[in-house]
């Protein structure tokens, strides 16, 4: 996607506030009904309303869905803090310092140093808060790392229950100060314009709750309702990479961003998109459905396959050991596609490859799904999988001279068999990534900014919202979703001014 049609993209969302998406009010100067308005009950609002109402002040908490919580729904839950006092009963040395050094060198420097700053100074007092109001991390945790680039120190934690092992905290703690009558909740009650007085600082919502519209006001206005990976439109808009997969949370549709743009705000960190090193899904459809994995983790399972890209070529060596290096190995690739191809010695010997799998189930779903292909030849498998068939020749009889001499031209060590012997096999993969790369600028006190980096007046922004790349940059940094978006929520909780009480 050209820059042109990208910028066109968004303005096109600024220019949706002159056909009345944007809302003024003429009564500025009246009272508030609250002083908190916060859009999106999920892992960001939640804590943000806790701790404003346990401070006092008055909260109104909207969200589209009919259930508060968000993607922590479907959120494996894996958070990252330094220096907590698990860590510190364990004997384990670690410091917010060490964490902002891990994640820049992960990232490659790419995450933004502001935000990831404070998300690592306030890890720890987020992560003690939960354990003391009973989240309890699996047994063995923390660890350095899982499905990500390891850690330099155990900090990396979740529940047995994935993101929901965090809600039931959260959950409870809501409750209870929901009870105290300082929340009103209205689920099912979509956002459909921030108002503004004639000066531009936001002044309340306007909402949709069944058949009517209504119109609230607050001191304080706090965009959490999550980005847009189910937003087909908005994510290759945005992101520049079709949606491939949905796998994400379903209201995930990118309000927030329409909400910010219409008054003021901008998006950024589109540079950082990054895919995961693919799927198998149930079929072609865009967004299509996951329906499994191949073990492409070396440390799990060694490669006795080979990867292969739609011109037919290996474009990593399949031992590769970084889940970082092979993931950007496939932003080059067309389409973030990939096959996996072996031949029959490989099938019968090798550890069966598709993740839960049986050799058995392996071999009934060939032919049968679209992606699991197989034939007595190479340029027939090419030719029926969407590969290049003279591409696909060409490397496997170079791969099959790596092994006979032992040397792999890619470096790959592992090399166990070639692939000769019929019938072939080739299981597609498919690269995607079903969270919001691209967000909602904000300052250093999380305040929604215009692109001269003057804020929008009582107008604030945390959570998936902010964009994954800020917290992440262009890599996938264990727990740096999770746990900065809890603790963003909390700080806005805890700090912005209440209304004098009388």
């Amino acid at each position: 996607m050209s820059r042109r049609r990208f910028v066109a993209g968004v303005a096109g969302l600024a220019g949706a506030a002159a056909s009345g998406v944007m809302a003024r009010v003429a009564r500025a100067a009246a009272p508030s009904d609250y002083d908190y308005i916060i859009v999106g009950a999920g892992t960001a609002g939640l804590p943000a309303a806790i701790f404003a109402s346990a401070r006092g002040a008055r909260v109104l908490l909207l969200d589209a869905a009919g259930d508060i919580g968000g993607t922590l729904h479907l959120s494996t839950g894996q958070m990252s803090a330094a220096g907590t006092r698990l860590q510190a009963s364990l004997g384990i040395v670690d410091t917010p310092q060490l964490h902002y050094d891990d994640v820049m060198r992960i990232s490659r420097n790419t995450a933004d140093p502001i935000l990831t700053r404070i998300a690592v100074d306030e890890a720890a007092k987020t992560f003690d808060w939960l354990m003391e109001r009973g989240f309890a991390p699996l047994p063995e945790h923390p660890v350095l790392g899982k499905g990500h680039e390891p850690y330099s120190r155990k900090r990396y934690y979740w529940g047995a229950e994935g993101g929901r092992s965090i809600l039931a905290v959260l959950r409870r703690e809501f409750e209870r100060e929901r009870a105290a009558g300082r929340i009103d909740l209205r689920l099912q009650t979509p956002v459909s314009a921030l108002l503004t007085d004639s000066a531009g600082a936001v002044r309340g919502v306007r909402v949709k709750s069944a058949d009517r519209e209504q119109v609230f006001s607050a001191r304080h206005v706090l965009l959490t309702c999550g980005g847009y990976g189910s937003n087909a439109e908005m994510f290759e808009r945005l992101s520049g990479y079709r949606a491939y997969a949905a796998t994400g949370y379903p209201y995930s549709q990118g309000a927030g961003i329409e909400l910010a743009v219409a008054v003021g705000g901008y998006v950024r960190g589109r540079q950082n998109y990054l895919s995961n090193f693919g799927s198998i899904l149930t079929d072609d459809a865009i967004p299509g459905r996951f329906l499994a994995r191949f073990v492409v983790i070396p440390q799990e399972r060694q490669p006795w396959e080979v990867f292969v890209n739609a011109r037919g070529e290996r474009f990593i060596r399949e031992d590769e050991p970084s889940v970082d290096a092979r993931e950007h190995s496939l932003l080059a690739q067309p389409d973030l596609r990939y096959w996996i191809v072996f031949d029959e010695a490989i099938l019968s010997s090798a550890p069966p490859g598709v993740g839960g799998w049986t050799r058995e189930q392996m071999r009934e779903t060939f032919g049968v799904h679209k992606w699991f292909q197989q034939a007595d030849d190479l340029a027939t498998l090419a030719r029926n999988s969407g590969i290049d068939p003279d591409g696909l020749q060409r490397t496997v009889a170079d791969f099959n001279r790596g092994v006979a001499r032992g040397k792999d031209a890619l470096g790959r060590t592992y090399l166990p068999k070639p692939i000769v012997k019929p019938p072939f096999y080739a299981i597609r993969h498919q690269g995607h990534s079903t969270t919001a790369t691209v967000g909602i600028a904000v300052d250093d006190r999380l305040r929604v900014i215009r692109q001269d980096g003057m804020p929008i007046p009582n107008l604030y922004a945390a959570g998936e919202l902010l964009g994954a790349g800020q917290t992440q940059g262009r890599s996938f940094v264990g727990g740096m979703m999770v746990t900065p978006a809890l603790s963003f929520g909390r700080i806005l909780g805890e700090r912005l001014p209440l209304a004098a009480r009388t």
